[in-house]
């Protein structure tokens, strides 16, 4: 089968994403600060006040231990230690280098305005404006066909990224994405691209924390936010570890701004395998997938459109 032309480009996209995301989580005193994020998904994390606590704590338990304990401690001093949990990298705003120019098309977009309707996310959103080989029946990895049928007559921008992150779409919004238009409805799937370097909790927190920014720079918009997709197979880390962020961010719905709805079993067999007609890869959509995906969202689009 022949590969559309942009595919190679948006997975290497998505492999230097990945090695980015992956990278130490030390921040310089200029980096970024983390984001704000919803009460309803934030993890709890002990105060300066516990923390010295614990540091007290310890270093009473080192002095009244007995003397192999303390040669144990003297010897590997980062052996024994109150470690605070680190700065969740889902809410620090950055984006990889390679995402740039495609960042740059979608603010220059933004600042046209004309917009009702906003499609933001990964490469699961991005790949609706990809069509497939001519002739070729069900391709994977191409919504266009689908995105035309349903959304053709709708003013829609799509800001989906292939191999973005949370952090990355925060960047984006801060960056210009975020302004220049009023959307009535934003359709919102972010996070799987932060499964291999993040916890559920931390991805949660990045999804919370985006939903406050939309929620700041759309005031009027209603969103419609997507529980993530499953992918690969059942009993993978990686599924287990993406399937454990929706029912966190599930808390995200206030039933007046932020609407959540998880369509994650429409693309599942009755034993939980992704088929190849629906996601080949087992991640991206085919053409088949697209249609499931845009028939379940069609009618609580169209009402948070009105």
């Amino acid at each position: 089968m022949k590969i559309p032309a942009r595919l190679p480009r948006l997975l290497l996209a998505s492999f230097a994403s990945a090695v980015l995301s992956s990278l130490p989580c030390s921040r310089a005193a200029d980096a970024p600060a983390p984001l704000p994020v919803p009460d309803v998904v934030a993890i709890s994390r002990p105060s300066p006040a516990e923390i010295a606590q614990a540091e007290t704590s310890l270093r009473k338990f080192l002095a009244q231990a007995d003397p192999a304990t303390k040669e144990i401690a003297t010897k590997y001093p980062d052996l024994i230690g109150v470690r605070p949990p680190r700065v969740n990298p889902a809410v620090v705003p950055f984006l990889a280098p390679n995402f740039r120019r495609q960042h740059a098309a979608n603010v220059e977009v933004a600042k046209q305005g004309g917009i009702d309707l906003l499609f933001m996310g990964d490469s699961i959103t991005d790949w609706w404006r990809q069509a497939g080989p001519a002739g070729v029946v069900n391709p994977p990895h191409a919504g266009k066909a689908v995105f035309d049928k349903y959304y053709g007559a709708i003013k829609t921008a799509n800001f989906g990224i292939a191999g973005d992150t949370t952090q990355g779409v925060l960047y984006r919004l801060r960056d210009g994405e975020g302004e220049g238009f009023q959307p009535k409805a934003i359709m919102l799937m972010i996070g799987t691209n932060n499964g291999g370097n993040c916890s559920s909790a931390e991805i949660a927190e990045g999804v919370g924390a985006v939903v406050l920014e939309l929620r700041k720079d759309f005031p009027a918009a209603k969103i419609l936010l997507l529980g993530i997709f499953p992918r690969a197979n059942p009993g993978d880390a990686i599924r287990k570890t993406i399937l454990e962020v929706n029912p966190i961010i599930a808390k995200l719905d206030d039933h007046k701004n932020v609407f959540y709805l998880d369509i994650g079993s429409k693309f599942l067999d009755a034993d939980g395998v992704l088929t190849p007609d629906i996601m080949q890869d087992r991640l991206h959509p085919t053409e088949k997938g697209y249609e499931i995906w845009a028939e379940a969202v069609k009618e609580p689009l169209a009402e948070l459109m009105k």
